[in-house]
């Protein structure tokens, strides 16, 4: 359990793989209760990657300070059972298919009927309307429906898009969060419940800010440009790879000159420098010793001419980065008041004092695969602050005490067993 803002919120969580599990385990650090219903065989991440039998790294990092809750939803006692719980509970998250809630019984007009000041969190791939409404969806496929995909524009060795990490299904968790408090808010003030609508397609789109937004007045010839490139590059069968350099002709001129804000490799790794204003990159030519009239008023980065000085000064000032040590670097462009900082892998971050002094580390026990080391609530609450303090629940470990909760005799509880109506 934890403490926390949310305190004495129930919540019955219907949802599996990232998006959703994230988003219950975040009002579950805010100190919720949230009781994850599973299948007798347990959800697909659980079960992906399993190091013990119904565990895996992937289900534990998603579940923390959760009691488990499992039963066939699909069985008519099962679904007895659910409909008493939801009496008593204050929000329902789900990420089924709208059709797969409706037939068993555990959509927002059903359970809403049940308990009218319900707060119901649904999530899809695409959302509830639309030709696509009622199709399935991972973040792969968001990805790439939602162009974030093309986005990030990485590619294998034979120019296959390369799967970014699971930028929509994280976003959407928060998102799933970010919702729920704001119903509940609305609750306290009004005692309405409502449905609460998001997906992993609009949380792909706002990833992607100005590259989906449309400004006629100041991107109309470069978007209008961009779309005739696209459309006679699939017209003559050029491969993806090959229009992702066109694209970055299109989109991204001037790019040889950037040395303000990107990565540039060292000696020994890489760092990365951030300058967005004038002053900054003018302490960035501060640190290297070059020239660049990137801020005057006459530079103009489509002139041929100022492309080529760009790009021999991009390769002098690569060349004389990868001179020296990371270390050398970060210390050179902190002292000159520059954002940096070297390019790390997560696997060593653990024990690092930036990480551990603000409390973002959280060890915890796991009663069945012992100690754990992950990240922490996202946030830190003067007066209300969340303190996960169990590990995610095995499977079907509370099934007992929840129902029992819900008014159900040992006797029922056996019954119920024997049916295979719960594990």
């Amino acid at each position: 359990m934890a403490s926390g803002p949310l305190n004495g919120v129930r919540v019955l969580e219907f949802t599996q793989i990232i998006a959703g599990p994230l988003g219950c385990q975040l009002l579950a650090d805010l100190g919720a209760d949230v009781v994850k219903v599973e299948p007798p065989h347990g959800e697909p991440w659980r079960l992906q990657g399993q190091f013990i039998p119904l565990e895996s790294k992937t289900f534990q990092s998603l579940n923390r300070g959760k009691r488990s809750l499992a039963i066939d939803v699909a069985h008519p006692k099962s679904q007895e059972a659910i409909h008493r719980l939801v009496r008593e509970v204050d929000v329902v998250v789900i990420n089924y298919r709208p059709d797969v809630a409706r037939r068993l019984h555990i959509d927002d007009e059903t359970l809403r009927a049940l308990k009218p000041d319900l707060v119901y969190v649904d999530n899809t791939a695409f959302g509830r309307n639309g030709p696509w409404a009622d199709r399935p969806g991972y973040d792969i496929v968001v990805q790439a429906a939602s162009g974030l995909m093309s986005g990030v524009g990485k590619v294998d060795e034979h120019g296959t898009p390369l799967v970014p990490p699971a930028f929509a299904d994280y976003t959407t968790g928060y998102s799933i969060a970010l919702g729920t408090c704001a119903a509940l808010f609305h609750r306290a003030l009004t005692g309405e419940g409502q449905l609460v609508e998001t997906s992993l397609l609009v949380n792909a789109l706002t990833l992607q800010g100005t590259q989906f937004m449309s400004l006629p007045a100041g991107d109309a010839t470069q978007r209008a440009e961009f779309m005739q490139a696209l459309e006679r590059a699939r017209k003559r069968g050029t491969s993806y790879a090959d229009f992702l350099k066109e694209r970055e002709v299109i989109l991204r001129v001037g790019a040889a000159g950037n040395i303000y804000y990107r990565a540039f490799l060292t000696k020994d790794g890489a760092i990365a420098i951030g300058a967005l204003s004038a002053s900054l990159r003018a302490k960035v030519r501060a640190v290297l010793g070059v020239d660049h009239n990137r801020d005057e008023p006459d530079y103009n980065a489509a002139d041929p001419a100022q492309q080529a000085r760009d790009r021999e000064l991009t390769e002098r000032v690569e060349a004389q980065i990868r001179a020296q040590t990371s270390a050398h670097w970060e210390q050179a462009f902190e002292r000159g008041g520059v954002p940096v900082s070297p390019v790390h892998f997560t696997q060593e971050l653990l024990d690092h004092p930036q990480i551990t002094e603000n409390g973002y580390v959280l060890r915890l026990e796991h009663e069945l695969t012992g100690e754990q080391v992950m990240v922490g609530p996202a946030w830190r609450m003067s007066a209300t602050p969340p303190t996960p303090e169990r590990a995610s629940p095995p499977l079907g470990r509370d099934t007992d005490d929840i129902l029992v909760g819900a008014g159900y005799s040992e006797a029922e509880i056996a019954a119920m067993r024997a049916e295979g109506a719960i594990r």
